[in-house]
């Protein structure tokens, strides 16, 4: 018999936890991805050279319902956490978890490091945990109940998460061998099955046919990653699994791991963990790839708590998880005291969120002091989509970058003899007759991020026109 749902205590966990990522939104300011997202909504497309068009596209639904704000912005992730905990309370309960285990579930949950990280900032991975929830509860539901129809909800949930991150092949390269190995392999011949695979192959074929027709970018995109912090993804991964979510979410999906393993029927979906951590190592993955997967496992551990009669001490360990949790994904440390603690080296969405008005004035600085002939030349060139999208939002005109998508909406116009480069390397620099630093930046905080200390250049003559120079200008990271 089915379990039923402990609505009322997991739907007061995720209003809960929408009002206070909403309450919170404003703090330290946006990250670079944000105003990267909102740079790239105003190009609707297919996709773009670094990633589907899913996140981008919401940042805009966000700042059109929402307005063009920090907080605007940050509405639809706050939403999509909180629908997070009503998911793997589900799933939980899929697992046969009583209120309990479900509770157990949605709060460790809500309280995750990651989680919170997710929902309090505009990021792929903000909607990525959600879809990956899903595609996980109706896939046990395929597995577990004389339901095959399940698969067909399975396969329009991944055919659709495909619109915002690649990273849900993993999920079905896991899957497949989970019933390879360890079955039920006659499951590999239900049509139900097979529909699902074509149903998300279907969804997602207008993102495939970007990719065959503009040469596989996101092969490009991932191999400059691997190559650019491969190895020291490969260094992290590990300690990254134990705290994600916190260390208490990872010894409790350790016992998850032994349920699910020593049920037949869902043993599969112990397997893909391994392969998909296995898979991640090898291509030097980031090591938040498998946080889909570290989910189940700690919904599948609650349930083995609570039947274990072991709830209050798994309970007791998961509200000091939610201590350490919130401090560390949560602006609850003021800006000004950030840089003494650990947060910055251990978070790196706030280490990336502080200092933005204070570089974008210091390179408004920069380009107020221009003769006003010469500011009507001036563009400003930047190495970095965060620096490419503070500026727009800060309206400055005439502002580009070779970085990942950005490239594309480039060169600058030929007129442009002045140029103000921000985190360009000596070899941009070169490509003008003249260049001098003007000044550096100081997000007046002290925390220690990439715009921290930045030199801003003031460089004159270009040596060749734009559009001959400006393949040198494109990079990946």
């Amino acid at each position: 018999m089915e379990r039923p749902l402990a609505w009322r205590p997991v739907t007061v966990i995720a209003v809960l936890l929408f009002g206070v990522l909403l309450a919170l939104s404003p703090g330290y300011g946006y990250h670079r991805d944000e105003l990267y997202f909102r740079v790239l909504s105003e190009h609707p497309g297919w996709g773009y050279v670094d990633q589907p068009s899913l996140t981008p596209m919401l940042a805009r639904a966000g700042i059109a319902v929402f307005g063009d704000t920090v907080t605007g912005i940050r509405v639809l992730p706050a939403l999509s956490i909180a629908l997070l905990v009503v998911l793997v309370a589900l799933i939980a309960r899929e697992l046969d978890g009583g209120t309990a285990a479900q509770v157990l579930a949605a709060a460790g949950t809500a309280t995750g490091v990651y989680s919170l990280i997710a929902g309090h900032s505009l990021l792929t991975l903000s909607f990525d945990l959600p879809l990956w929830a899903a595609a996980i509860l109706f896939l046990l539901r395929a597995l577990l109940r004389e339901q095959p129809r399940w698969w067909l909800a399975a396969g329009a949930v991944i055919g659709l998460a495909t619109y915002n991150k690649h990273l849900i092949a993993l999920l079905v390269l896991g899957l497949a061998a989970g019933l390879l190995i360890a079955g039920p392999r006659r499951l590999l011949a239900s049509p139900w099955l097979w529909a699902g695979a074509l149903l998300a192959v279907v969804l997602a074929l207008p993102n495939l046919l970007y990719q065959v027709t503009n040469g596989w970018p996101q092969l490009s995109m991932a191999a400059a990653l691997s190559e650019d912090k491969g190895a020291e993804l490969r260094v992290l991964f590990v300690p990254m699994q134990l705290i994600l979510f916190g260390p208490v979410v990872s010894v409790i999906g350790a016992f998850g791991f032994v349920r699910l393993w020593r049920d037949r029927r869902v043993r599969a979906l112990a397997i893909a963990y391994p392969v998909a951590a296995a898979l991640t190592l090898i291509s030097g993955g980031r090591f938040d790839y498998t946080a889909g997967l570290i989910l189940l496992l700690f919904a599948a551990g609650c349930v083995s708590a609570a039947k274990a009669a072991r709830v209050r001490l798994a309970g007791g360990f998961l509200a000091a998880n939610a201590v350490a949790g919130p401090l560390i994904a949560l602006p609850l440390i003021p800006v000004a005291a950030l840089a003494a603690t650990p947060v910055p080296a251990i978070n790196e969405v706030a280490r990336e969120s502080v200092g933005w008005p204070q570089f974008t004035t210091a390179v408004s600085g920069v380009r107020d002091a221009l003769p006003p002939a010469e500011r009507e030349r001036a563009v400003v060139v930047t190495g970095s989509y965060g620096e490419h999208g503070a500026l727009a939002k800060a309206g400055m005109p005439r502002v580009y970058s070779g970085h990942n998508q950005l490239w594309d909406y480039g060169p600058p116009p030929a007129d442009a003899t002045v140029a103000i480069l921000v985190n360009i390397g000596p070899g941009g620099l070169a490509l003008f007759d003249s260049c001098e630093e003007r000044t550096r930046v100081d997000n007046g905080a002290g925390v220690e991020n990439e715009e921290q200390g930045l030199p801003i250049h003031l460089c004159k003559g270009p040596k060749q026109p734009w559009s001959t120079m400006w393949p040198m200008w494109r990079h990946f990271s």
